[in-house]
């Protein structure tokens, strides 16, 4: 893997290799390196994995605004993966005179428009047919295709080049073990080899079956420095064998990761806010 450096504005384009740009890669609460969303990067194609709350303005950091990215997948209504969308949809609505499309399936579509964005999006003006405004006039809707014959809910999409699998995790609320009693929160497979966990618990079957399935290069996995709640504990993922620790690169953590040396446990690292990993 070869990183290269931001330099003055991101790159939404490239020579055809997968890059991924993490916009931050902190936790909810960090207030060091942002929170943890992904810009993946092929081509002429892009994607952003999460807008959190704070994301706008992260991508102000790099010269980028919010209204230059084109395509979104959103993992789970957490703030910190959400809270950014009502701004995306107000830019797209009112500066670029675009609608980001945002790969979603029917069930979260509504999930996250009548939970989360209505109450700031619907009720600033109305449509051309005289009523509120709708997730329809704001996103342009990409359903993915749902899989058969997995043993938890998958599904698949293409944004241009880029291949995305999209697969249930168990994440919300905590005392839960398995992903069927869990909120709606996902985590992504990208081009059959790289695999973005996103939030979820220690989850040993996934990750055995992922494994198992695809001819995965590298995890990018979420982490926390405490045992218990909703996030795979640091302790919980050195457990692991270590074959599938040197693939893991450790994101969506705490401020106080300083205290930790993960290459000495096996990891390849902490991932890095803004840098390009080529993968």
């Amino acid at each position: 893997m070869k990183i290269t450096k931001f330099k003055s504005k991101i790159n939404l384009t490239n020579n055809g290799n997968l890059q991924a740009f993490f916009i931050g890669t902190g936790s909810a609460f960090s207030k060091v390196n942002f929170q943890n969303n992904v810009l993946l990067i092929k081509g002429n194609d892009h994607i952003l994995i999460d807008c959190g709350n704070i994301c706008p303005y992260a991508l102000s950091t790099y010269n980028t605004p919010i209204s230059e990215i084109k395509n979104v997948l959103i993992t789970h209504s957490h703030a910190d993966h959400i809270g950014g969308l009502e701004e995306m949809a107000l830019a797209g609505r009112y500066i670029s005179k675009t609608k980001p499309k945002i790969i979603i399936t029917d069930e979260y579509k509504e999930l996250l428009w009548n939970e989360s964005l209505k109450g700031g999006c619907s009720y600033g003006e109305q449509s051309l047919h005289g009523k509120f405004m709708t997730f329809d006039d704001y996103f342009e809707q990409q359903k993915p295709e749902e899989l058969t014959t997995t043993p938890r809910p998958m599904y698949k999409a293409n944004v241009g080049s880029i291949k995305l699998t999209i697969f249930r995790t168990n994440h919300i609320p905590s005392g839960q073990d398995n992903w069927k009693n869990c909120f709606y929160s996902t985590g992504v497979l990208v081009d059959d080899r790289v695999l973005f966990t996103s939030d979820t618990k220690f989850d040993k079957d996934l990750l055995n079956y992922m494994t198992s399935q695809y001819n995965i290069d590298y995890i990018f996995h979420d982490c926390q420095f405490f045992d218990g709640g909703v996030h795979a504990g640091y302790n919980e993922l050195k457990s692991l064998d270590t074959k599938t620790k040197n693939k893991i690169i450790l994101c969506h953590y705490g401020d106080d990761f300083k205290k930790f040396t993960p290459q000495k446990d096996g990891f390849i690292g902490f991932a890095k806010k803004g840098v390009y990993y080529n993968l």
